[in-house]
């Protein structure tokens, strides 16, 4: 699959994708790459805290039902951190809309949501809206 972006904005992001689908990986992989960002893909909630644990990341696109540890789990165990990583921006991604609504993940402490299917334009709208903040800038000055 290829998708074309005709003007990707920037700044040039540095995302981890956290999905235990490879498919979802890959076409999200397609389309950070078509917005001119950097892509990591972890496909475990562990895997995702280890390369957070290692890198400073501009955003985290977090999966919420895996198996082993939920997306929910991961954005816990991310903010109990006490590196830098704990402030990084995360953008709760699901499939299931029925079970909780935007208002409830944003009171989990995720930033945004996209739901699944994955709509290029949503996530270009929700990278947009989370990086935005001043905590992301002010993350990479202190890196």
């Amino acid at each position: 699959m290829s998708v074309t972006v005709v003007e990707p904005y920037s700044p040039r992001l540095h995302v981890l994708h956290v999905d235990d689908d490879p498919l979802n990986l890959r076409v999200v992989s397609d389309i950070l790459q078509a917005f001119g960002h950097v892509g990591r893909q972890a496909p475990s909630g562990m895997a995702a805290l280890e390369q957070l644990g290692a890198r400073i990341f501009d955003v985290v696109l977090l999966d919420i039902h895996m198996p082993g540890m939920s997306g929910i789990e991961v954005l816990g165990r991310l903010r109990a951190s006490v590196g830098p990583e704990r402030r990084t921006p995360v953008i709760a991604l699901t499939a299931d809309t029925l079970t909780r609504t935007r208002q409830d993940y944003l009171g989990l402490g995720f930033q945004d949501l996209v739901t699944k299917p994955i709509l290029v334009s949503r996530l270009r709208e929700s990278l947009i809206r989370v990086t935005a903040a001043p905590t992301v800038a002010e993350r990479r000055r202190s890196a």
